[in-house]
């Protein structure tokens, strides 16, 4: 991104089926958002495009990987670096939580050009989003996140809620969020757009998706069991009915 004087369009705002507040990776432009990844042919072509495309925060982007906050164990990556795989970084999933506004951007690279098309997935993160860096990743870039943890991306079990907050981002299926059918009043007051995402996984591509919708009214979405995860972003509150 050395290369461009201003933030540039999400990667991912050129596919076809464009994820809410996020990223949507390059292949159809993308209007503005307020909430807040994918790469080629959705099968649920009836999605609308998410509301904006993602783009880098304002923080450093160069920087070289930091340790974990001592204080933190569980701290994998600080929330703001550019981070090798195999080196600094182990390919696997990540987890970041509590991030406001949209200055959390992060983006999955097949190489250290800084070109656009070196770009495998990226969003713009609201709240919480979960991320699998593949072992074919050489880049992992986080800008304005809270840092990132480790995670199992076959845990499940405990208490998973059976409501989700519109705004949320990424719920992992059976661990965050019970499976079910969800409603929702449609967009909240004051947000751009409503978008909601049921994903296999936390790649972020095209493939990814199991379907997504920009409703702009009230909605309902079934979760199934077999989801990954489910992404809410510019939504009123979801409740399990």
């Amino acid at each position: 991104m050395s290369q461009y004087s201003t933030p540039r369009q999400s990667w991912i705002a050129r596919h076809k089926v464009l994820t809410g507040c996020g990223a949507v990776l390059a292949l159809v432009a993308v209007g503005a958002c307020t909430g807040g990844g994918a790469a080629d042919g959705a099968k649920d072509t009836k999605a609308k495009p998410a509301a904006s495309s993602a783009k880098p925060g304002t923080g450093e982007q160069s920087q070289k990987a930091a340790e974990p906050k001592k204080d933190d164990k569980k701290a994998a990556m600080r929330g703001s670096g550019t981070f090798q795989v195999g080196s600094d970084v182990q390919p696997g999933t990540y987890r970041t939580t509590g991030n406001k506004g949209l200055g959390c951007y992060w983006e999955r690279a097949k190489d250290a050009s800084g070109e656009v098309d070196s770009i495998l997935a990226n969003d713009n993160v609201v709240g919480a989003s979960y991320v699998t860096i593949g072992a074919g990743d050489k880049l992992f870039k986080s800008t304005g996140c809270k840092d990132w943890e480790a995670v199992d991306p076959k845990a499940a079990g405990g208490s998973p809620k059976t409501e989700a907050a519109g705004d949320g981002g990424m719920f992992k299926v059976g661990l965050d969020l019970a499976p079910g059918t969800y409603k929702s009043t449609g967009p909240a007051e004051g947000s751009a757009g409503c978008y909601w995402e049921r994903a296999k996984d936390a790649g972020h591509t095209i493939d990814s998706i199991a379907a997504n919708d920009n409703p702009t009214g009230p909605a309902v979405v079934t979760i199934s069991a077999q989801d990954g995860y489910f992404k809410t972003t510019g939504c009123a509150t979801w409740k399990k009915s």
